[in-house]
């Protein structure tokens, strides 16, 4: 019986994939047609069926840049970018759409230290650096024991040297893994999906105005309360904004 209740989710599972490739083509069909608006509802129908790749959010967020629709092309192609950060085609598209953005934000420049640090942490995702710091781990146990056990000198140093060098690069990656960790878990962005709103002092609508932002500004949400988010610029302002007036991403 329990056999039975495994190749049943299997084949459900199956069917359900071979829906969402067939609805993904008809989306893209729609898309080459300019009907992009119909588009956009089958890729988010894809979504809604709680699955994601990096070829439906690029294509969702080409298909809402085609309709001027530029906070949620941003998002897509962030959310794209999450799934596939080498990709030259989502940097790009973002780039293109970034510039129909309206609030121009001057970044906090970062030192060279700081820079090297974070363009070093920023090469692999979490997962990947959790993956290298294993095999490095696994690879300067072989070595020290083939230096164990080598009696030629040459070869002893040459193994000496290699498990010492992998020890070294299994603890840069575990310290990139929990530095890109921490990263992705005290900073939350969000996209501005309002085409103008008012940021505030504190979070309640009697609080004096700070400044405004317009769609599509990518803000780091720091606090929440109550319907109310806490953002923070990267020119270091920061205020409360509604809850409705942007997406997590």
């Amino acid at each position: 019986m329990k056999n039975l209740v495994v190749i049943v989710v299997v084949l459900m599972n199956m069917m359900g994939f071979a829906q969402n490739d067939e609805l993904f083509e008809k989306a893209n069909a729609f898309y080459n047609q300019e009907e992009y608006q119909q588009a956009i509802d089958a890729y988010t129908a894809i979504i809604n069926s709680e699955h994601e790749s990096a070829a439906l959010y690029y294509n969702l967020a080409n298909a809402n840049y085609k309709l001027s629709n530029i906070g949620p092309s941003i998002y897509y192609y962030e959310k794209a970018l999450e799934l596939a950060p080498n990709d030259e085609d989502i940097k790009n598209n973002l780039a293109f759409a970034n510039n129909a953005t309206i609030d121009a934000i001057d970044v906090i420049p970062e030192g060279v230290i700081a820079r090297t640090i974070n363009g070093f942490t920023n090469m692999f995702g979490f997962d990947t650096w959790a993956w290298i710091s294993i095999f490095s781990v696994i690879l300067f146990v072989v070595l020290f024991m083939l230096y164990y056990v080598a009696h030629i000198s040459s070869k002893k140093r040459l193994f000496f040297v290699g498990s010492w060098i992998s020890l070294v690069i299994s603890l840069f990656a575990v310290f990139f893994a929990f530095k890109q960790y921490n990263f992705i878990e005290n900073n939350q962005y969000a996209i501005v999906f309002a085409q103008e709103t008012t940021i505030k002092s504190e979070p309640n609508l009697r609080s004096e105005e700070v400044f405004e932002l317009h769609e599509g500004t990518k803000v780091r949400v720091t606090e929440t309360v109550n319907d109310w988010k806490k953002i923070k610029l990267a020119d270091g302002k920061i205020g409360w904004i509604p809850a409705t007036d942007l997406k997590e991403l």
